[in-house]
């Protein structure tokens, strides 16, 4: 009667259900779920084993991502007065507590709910609920007589109190084949004989307890969705005003309760627990042998792991750093290269590869070998960090050697390798505390070696400048109109400390540095790494530096946003105004900003949609995050965002704007709206939420930034 294919659930007819929903209704009806669990997983597993089980499934139930709902959604019904989250977590219960009741086939693939469960697990100990009278034992024995499906029926119907259309839609949501048929074991076990030596006071009578003319009792009113009419699975107990069946009793000479009465008692609270030990006996029989197996396990990996040929730890590779030609020159500082100060005005290419050597303590050799190996086998002291996609292992070769010298009380050494910058610091007094730096820097043009950090001290940052560097000066990107601080250098092109926002907690200035060389001016930020990120401003197809008045102007809005991509192996920063919009009732323009940063590595790359009211004083609004998209980039320049905004006079909208190239959009979800052309403007209420999509001239549909 189970379709266990792999389909997704059928939607809530209510709408979408969030992570966060579904874990509020989880935690909040926990006990209610793991009691539904409990009863539609088959008794054959054992008490302990469905207990367990029972609280793995209803934890297991959350979804991973956003469930979708229809996208048009249904009439609403009276049953349908659930939560959302709720009904989703339970319709999940559900599914695999059938499924956990399925038989294990040799040539199937078996479930993951058809296994015990990893978590929660128990060592040495028993859990089962607590022991009921024979109401309770009855209904046991009947239950286990049921199909799984029926079992579900039986307990939406008893214990849910839902109607037989809901029933019905529930366990075809869950993968029941056959609904039908289920609800029909259920009514089959309300009316089935009692069994033998049930009698009163102990077993369920006929039609649920009895209720009826002949009952002596009148018909009781039904749950939500049933019939008040006797027959068979007709009659079901009304809740009190407290909630809970009018039927009192438990078992033992009284009043007989009926079977959604007694689907509410102890006997079936998985959450309501007592525990017993294990066979102790077996339990010591099997803790000789596990140690008996771990002691063999270590004799034959000792054996194994003995020196020889091929068999040793490291197969046929020669010690570490022993008789090895090319690992011998990468610890050898007399082997490091040493690139003449003539060299790089005449090269045609100009990055690390024609830095010199600088500093005054480039002929140190003692401080030159701890640095390659401290690189090639720092220890638990050293603290080291590298950004994203930056391999940390030693060098092929011989590095290049571009400063050795004593910077804000450390000796400071930077070394190349083609692939990295690498900056090795201990304090002058000692080597303890060194710290060892990594950063990516593979095809670095002119601009991306303008500048390297040399030390963090004190919420400052020193740069070391490339020697094409004609002129270095501080920029607040926070104060577009204010003129650039001059920032002096000393003879090898060590800059004076500057504040760094890289270290800051707060916003309230942002500190660049501005290079100028032989092509012009250059803006670099500092993000925490070694290698400054290049800020840039324009189309994704022709940037350019972000040193005019314009691009000043829109990154004194937009600076901030960097926090957003610290630390993350960032290359360059491109801001672009990919349009301006008309602001509903009269409030002036907005402007649309897309940014996107690159990384050296070339992947994870981040796009920020931003939008900028008419007031200069107030910082962007973030509209849309992506990472690892292409929007906004050379390869695919378009990018489409929304943001709700309300207007000075009160009222809400949802604006929304993309490139030039798009020409349509439209809203759909809590708010409906089109118009032709890439810009839009729809009234909506506070808190409203809508799906945006538009159209290219070709007819494709694209999906806002997301």
């Amino acid at each position: 009667m189970l379709n266990v294919s792999t389909k997704d659930l059928v939607p809530s007819p209510v709408g979408p259900v969030d992570v966060e929903q579904a874990e509020a209704a989880l935690v909040e009806r926990y006990p209610r779920l793991v009691r539904i669990a409990y009863l539609v997983l088959p008794p054959s597993l054992g008490r302990n084993r469905r207990v367990l089980t029972a609280h793995a499934l209803v934890q297991r139930s959350l979804p991973r991502r956003r469930v979708a709902g229809p996208s048009v959604p249904e009439p609403r019904l009276a049953e349908d007065a659930v939560d959302p989250g709720y009904a989703y977590v339970r319709s999940e219960v559900l599914r695999q507590a059938l499924v956990a009741g399925l038989p294990l086939r040799r040539l199937a693939l078996p479930s993951r709910a058809q296994f015990p469960p990893l978590l929660p697990h128990v060592w040495g100990l028993r859990l089962f609920p607590r022991v009921g009278g024979a109401d309770e034992l009855a209904l046991d024995q009947r239950l286990s007589r049921l199909s799984g499906p029926g079992r579900a029926a039986y307990v939406l119907r008893g214990l849910e109190r839902q109607g037989d259309a809901e029933v019905l839609r529930v366990l075809a949501a869950a993968g029941v084949a056959d609904p039908a048929a289920a609800l029909a074991e259920a009514d089959a076990l309300d009316g089935a004989p009692e069994l033998p030596g049930e009698g009163p006071g102990g077993a369920l009578p006929p039609d649920g307890g009895g209720a009826g003319p002949e009952g002596g009792a009148a018909a009781e009113p039904g749950g939500p969705g049933r019939s008040g009419a006797g027959g068979a699975g007709g009659d079901r107990p009304g809740p009190d005003a407290s909630g809970r069946p009018d039927l009192p009793g438990h078992g033992g000479p009284g009043p007989r309760r009926s079977g959604a009465a007694l689907l509410e008692s102890d006997e079936f609270d998985p959450c309501a627990l007592q525990a017993r030990p294990t066979d102790l006996l077996r339990r010591r029989q099997h803790a000789r042998a596990g140690i008996v197996a771990v002691a063999a396990l270590l004799v034959c990996g000792a054996l194994l792991g003995l020196p020889g040929d091929g068999w040793g730890r490291n197969g046929a590779a020669a010690p570490s750093y022993a008789r090895n030609p090319a690992a011998e020159a990468a610890l050898d500082p007399g082997a490091l290269k040493r690139v003449d100060p003539a060299v790089w005005p005449a090269s045609t290419r100009q990055d690390f590869s024609v830095w010199p050597a600088r500093g005054a303590l480039t002929g140190d050799r003692a401080l030159l070998r701890r640095a390659l190996a401290v690189w090639a086998r720092p220890g638990a002291s050293v603290r080291s960090s590298a950004t994203p996609g930056t391999p940390v292992g030693p060098p092929m070769g011989p590095p290049q050697l571009l400063f050795a010298g004593v910077v804000d009380g450390a000796r400071v050494v930077i070394l190349h390798d083609g692939l990295r910058a690498v900056r090795y610091a201990e304090p002058v007094g000692g080597t303890a505390g060194a710290a060892l730096d990594f950063a990516r820097t593979d095809g670095a043009d002119a601009v991306g070696s303008a500048a390297l950090v040399l030390s963090r001290a004190a919420g400052n940052v020193r740069y070391l400048t490339a020697p094409w560097v004609r002129e270095t000066s501080v920029r607040d990107l926070l104060a577009p109109g204010e003129e650039a601080r001059p920032l002096g250098r000393d003879a090898v092109g060590v800059t004076e400390p500057m504040t760094s926002p890289a270290l800051a907690k707060g916003c309230t200035r942002w500190n660049t540095l501005q290079v100028r060389d032989g092509s012009g001016l250059r803006m670099l930020a500092d993000l925490g790494e070694l290698a400054p990120a290049r800020l840039l401003w324009g189309p994704p197809a022709a940037p350019a530096d972000a040193t005019g008045p314009e691009a000043r102007e829109a990154w004194a809005r937009t600076a901030c946003q960097l926090s957003a991509v610290r630390a993350h192996g960032v290359r360059s920063v491109n801001a672009w105004r990919f349009a301006r919009q008309p602001l509903p009732e009269g409030a002036g323009s907005g402007t649309w900003l897309c940014t996107r940063a690159e990384t050296w590595r070339g992947t994870g790359s981040r796009v920020l949609a931003q939008f900028l009211i008419p007031s200069s004083s107030v910082p962007a609004a973030l509209a849309a995050r992506s990472e690892g998209s292409p929007a906004c980039g050379v390869r695919d320049p378009r990018v489409l965002a929304g943001v709700l905004w309300q207007a000075p006079g009160g009222g809400w909208y949802v604006l929304a704007a993309g490139s030039p190239d798009f020409t349509a959009l439209e809203t759909s979800g809590g708010v409906k709206g089109r118009s032709d052309g890439p810009l839009l403007a729809v009234k909506a209420a506070a808190g409203a939420r809508a799906d945006l999509a538009g159209t290219l001239p070709d007819g494709t549909r694209v999906r806002a930034l997301r």
